[in-house]
């Protein structure tokens, strides 16, 4: 039995393990899974230049299906907005995938995946693909999606997987093949910078959808989720592994949450999420140091939570930590808006500063001065 896993509660693993989530040769796989070593992870980061960009979805697409879906997968909008992107200094991407795509058309998505990867090559961008993520809408559907509720943020995102799939172990053979496919497909490719296999994957979204989600999720994630660690690490990627934390105390390992210390002990790079005040996510920083690997932000900046480019990216580059900012450009997601426009609509009236995104449609910076702190760190 893995050291790692060992050390969650013997009831916790005897529960899953009743249940059906897990069995023991699950819980031995996830620890015979070639996790690199501390010094593999400094080697890596070593290569890298100081990463900064921003979570990625084009301006035209309400979610990840959206941008991915053959009917509506739009390459030259793409193109535009990474023409923007690296014009200020921005070197890589986060981008989220979705297994029902894969399911529906392997050889095409696999084909947009190249093309995309093609066009953020042209630009000096290497994306890191997120390929599991539990936030907002717990029921995804293939073909058109829904417009966006005016005057709410990220109003079509939508989970992978489904609570449907969740919750119907039977299925999870399908989730299986995509992960093992979708990183084995590129597990050899230098331009793509990183894999996170699963995004907040302990979030309830209990300030949208959490009537909706299964009362087990957290449960169900913590059981899939090193399983999903050992898909992708027999696809043999040459590029790390990661889930970032995002929640509760990181102080110490025997202080986190069970998810936590899961994505922690897996990861081959330390990810996180901060949308703090700059002392914050300087204190976040420094517990995270312990663990002694590279360390990436993949989510912060919200104008009106206090964490702002003018803050935080001079901390993050005198850190060495590398930063991947919520929202390119202003678009159907409206992540623009705040996160409270779900309980209050900003219909009739507008937030007083943005709380995402760097672009207006047209490509010009929301703020001049954001524009010149990328390019000037970004040297």
């Amino acid at each position: 039995m893995n050291a790692r896993l060992i050390k969650f509660p013997l009831t916790l693993i005897c529960s899953l393990i009743a249940v059906g989530f897990l069995c023991s040769s699950d819980i031995i796989a996830a620890g015979q899974d070639g996790r690199w070593s501390e010094d593999q992870a400094s080697a890596w980061y070593k290569q890298q230049p100081w990463l900064v960009g921003a979570n990625f979805l084009p301006s035209n697409a309400v979610n990840e299906l959206e941008m991915w879906q053959a009917d509506t997968f739009d390459p030259a909008e793409i193109d535009r907005e990474f023409g923007w992107a690296e014009n200020i200094g921005m070197n890589t991407m986060r981008v989220f995938l979705h297994n029902l795509v894969w399911e529906q058309d392997q050889a095409g998505f696999q084909k947009r995946i190249d093309l995309f990867l093609a066009i953020a090559d042209r630009h000096h961008i290497r994306p890191v693909f997120v390929l599991f993520d539990s936030c907002w809408d717990p029921d995804p559907k293939l073909g058109p999606q829904r417009p966006p509720i005016p005057g709410v943020h990220n109003s079509g995102w939508v989970q992978a997987p489904g609570r449907a799939v969740l919750t119907d172990t039977a299925q999870y053979s399908k989730l299986e093949a995509y992960v093992k496919g979708a990183v084995g497909a590129f597990a050899n490719d230098k331009r793509v910078l990183a894999w996170d296999v699963w995004n907040e994957p302990d979030n309830g979204n209990d300030s949208s959808y959490g009537k909706l989600e299964p009362k087990n999720k957290r449960e169900l994630v913590l059981a899939l989720l090193p399983q999903v660690f050992a898909w992708a690490r027999a696809a043999h990627p040459t590029q790390p592994l990661t889930s970032g934390v995002w929640a509760g105390d990181w102080s110490s390992l025997d202080k986190m949450l069970p998810m936590a210390r899961l994505q922690i002990e897996q990861s081959d790079v330390i990810t996180f999420h901060n949308y703090d005040w700059p002392e914050g996510f300087e204190a976040r920083i420094a517990s995270l140091k312990q663990f002694r690997r590279p360390l990436i932000c993949t989510e912060y900046m919200a104008r009106g939570a206090g964490s702002t480019f003018d803050t935080i990216l001079p901390i993050a580059k005198r850190e060495h930590v590398a930063a991947i900012n919520w929202g390119l450009v202003k678009g159907r997601s409206q992540t623009y808006l705040p996160w409270d426009s779900w309980q209050r609509p900003y219909v009739t009236v507008s937030p007083t500063v943005w709380f995402h995104d760097v672009f207006y449609e047209d490509g010009t910076p929301y703020r001049v001065r954001e524009a010149e702190i990328f390019k000037g760190l970004a040297r």
